[in-house]
């Protein structure tokens, strides 16, 4: 359900015992704004004595007083913004602190689902637009605000009759900007940060992907969906600026046909005669009123962005809202590696149908155990549910006997090695990246992780070994390369059970062979969860369990399969055909 934000209240919630200097911060930028009108009102008497030519000697005087008038309200303004930056740091780096801690104590699975980027996005974009919205856009709203009700004054007071004439667009405008700031407003809001947020994660894809679109000779369509994002924010902005253009016409229409009313108040108040006085204040009233001008338009803009605000709370909103893995404080301890799988179902937010459905399996401990399948099929989940990325919908998971709920997760995560088809290095050194397994490792052990891992032929030629930092001065790994890496870790973490999913699925065939050679030594003595589409590295497997619809289809050796003739046979003899194919050889 989605829970209605009011920005500033949820944001002091971060301020601490810096939440005063907001206030204080908003009243300073107002008072800027009234003090910024004084000058305003020396203009009006520098106008009268230039127009009845009394006193000229005053002009100088009054002149110096407006500018020490105008120093003093910027010299206010900056000690205002000088309150809300130092509040907005301090609510931002307690707001960036509590998400870090939220997504530290978050299930695994949650990654996969919402996506590493958008959490990203969300920690480092969504709480840099709340820093803006406190440091510049409050001080700013105050002073968009307290300008107009002194610039109203400033009118009234000369002569009320030409401020009444002039203040009848402002309020049409005004009407008009409430219009345009309804609670449509705020979903159109929303849905212009999901398109940006589509086309940027599409784009960096599509960025990714370049070389082998250049290799192919291929254009931006060959990224459908980075086309279909560009296509869809394209649309949608058409669509916006179609129906906020009758309101924004009007508001740009009723501000700046002030002017219009200022000739028609002259004309009206002229009628019987054109007085020093009336000449005065009609060329007042033309000098201050494109301030009133400015100032509500900035007032326009200051609803924009506290609705961009609104909707960055509403993301911050969205991870704190995920609730972590309950932990067990049992204390229980696995008797072996067994893995008992009974019954088990889950489904994903929002999917329509459950990826695992009534599963059950069993695994030995020292036993090599492929999961293989369709597409879909639900061999990862399986997997991920095995190590508690997320808690099944029904059924159970055990192992050694102990559900795995009951297992502490630090001390589930000990028990188990995940090497992802996706590899990840962060931008470190290559022995801190390995060291990711085992914090307390020595150099030493890490070095004998790599070579177990057949990764010396790249530490060999890294410019400082083991200490090159990935990721500077074109230090860059192939994605085989971080594979074997990766694989290392899960050498030094020595984990008795290993998890493999699709692990060799991005390398090329040096890589596989080097990589095929470490899983042998790896899986040594361990209980080994194979995932794989290349049906040629399961043949050995102690069992095979065929994965369809989120149920087991099939299991068996790969001779047992072979002669129920299924799903697992068809796979394969597919999988034979694809790899014996030949350009311009018919088969």
């Amino acid at each position: 359900m989605k829970v209605k934000v009011n920005p500033l209240k949820d944001l002091m919630e971060y301020a601490g015992s810096y939440g005063f200097l907001v206030t204080l911060g908003r009243l300073l930028a107002g008072a800027s704004a009234l003090v910024g009108m004084v000058p305003y009102y020396l203009l009006w008497k520098i106008l009268k004595v230039a127009i009845e030519g009394e006193a000229l000697n005053d002009i100088k005087g009054l002149g110096i007083r407006a500018v020490v008038v105008m120093l003093l309200s910027m010299l206010i303004y900056i000690a205002a913004l000088f309150c809300t930056h130092i509040a907005s740091f301090h609510m931002q780096a307690n707001m960036r602190s509590k998400l870090l801690n939220k997504v530290i104590n978050l299930p695994m699975g949650i990654f996969d689902e919402e996506g590493t980027g958008r959490i990203r996005r969300i920690i480092v974009d969504s709480t840099a637009a709340t820093e803006t919205f406190v440091a510049h856009n409050l001080p700013d709203k105050a002073v968009a605000s307290a300008t107009p009700i002194g610039l109203a004054v400033l009118m009234l007071a000369f002569d009320y009759r030409i401020g009444i004439i002039c203040l009848i667009p402002v309020l049409l405008g005004f009407v008009c900007m409430m219009g345009m700031m309804g609670k449509n407003m705020q979903t159109k809001m929303g849905e212009f940060m999901n398109a940006m947020e589509v086309m940027s994660n599409e784009g960096v894809e599509y960025v990714r992907g370049i070389p082998v679109v250049k290799t192919f000779g291929q254009s931006v369509f060959s990224f459908k969906r980075f086309k279909d994002s560009i296509d869809h924010f394209s649309s949608w902005a058409m669509d916006y600026t179609v129906m906020v253009r009758p309101a924004m016409v009007r508001f740009m229409t009723c501000i700046n046909g002030i002017f219009a009313a200022i000739i028609c108040a002259a004309y009206f108040l002229g009628r019987d005669g054109i007085t020093p006085r009336l000449v005065l204040n009609v060329m007042y009233y033309i000098i201050i009123t494109p301030l009133l001008t400015v100032a509500m338009t900035k007032l326009a803009y200051t609803g924009e962005q506290e609705m961009q605000v609104v909707d960055a709370i509403e993301r911050v909103k969205s991870i704190l809202s995920y609730e972590p893995l309950k932990e067990s404080s049992s204390g229980k301890v696995p008797s072996d590696h067994t893995i008992e799988v009974k019954n088990i179902s889950y489904r994903y937010p929002e999917a329509t149908a459950d990826a695992v459905k009534d599963l059950s399996l069993t695994i030995k401990p020292g036993s090599k155990v492929a999961l293989v399948g369709p597409s879909g099929g639900g061999k990862t989940t399986t997997a991920q549910l095995i190590t508690r990325f997320f808690d099944v919908s029904a059924g159970s998971i055990s192992i050694g006997g102990v559900d795995v709920k009951d297992i502490p997760q630090k001390e589930l995560m000990k028990l188990v090695s995940f090497v992802f088809q996706d590899s990840h290095l962060l931008k470190m050194s290559i022995l801190e990246n390995v060291r990711l397994s085992k914090p307390s490792a020595t150099e030493a052990e890490v070095l004998h992780a790599l070579e177990e891992a057949q990764c010396m032929d790249i530490i060999d030629k890294l410019p400082q070994g083991i200490h090159t930092m990935i990721g500077t001065r074109g230090t860059y790994l192939s994605g085989g390369e971080q594979q074997r890496i990766t694989l290392a870790r899960a050498f030094l973490k020595d984990a008795p059970i290993l998890i493999l999913d699709e692990a060799t699925a991005f390398a090329d065939p040096d890589n596989e062979a080097k990589m095929q050679a470490a899983f042998t030594k790896l899986s040594e003595k361990k209980t080994l969860i194979m995932i794989a589409h290349r049906l040629s590295t399961v043949v050995g497997a102690d069992q095979i369990y065929v994965l369809a619809n989120g149920t087991c289809a099939e299991q068996g050796t790969h001779n047992e399969l072979m002669q129920q003739n299924g799903i697992y046979h068809r796979m394969y003899d597919e999988y034979n055909r694809s790899v014996a194919w030949k350009v311009g050889v018919a088969q």
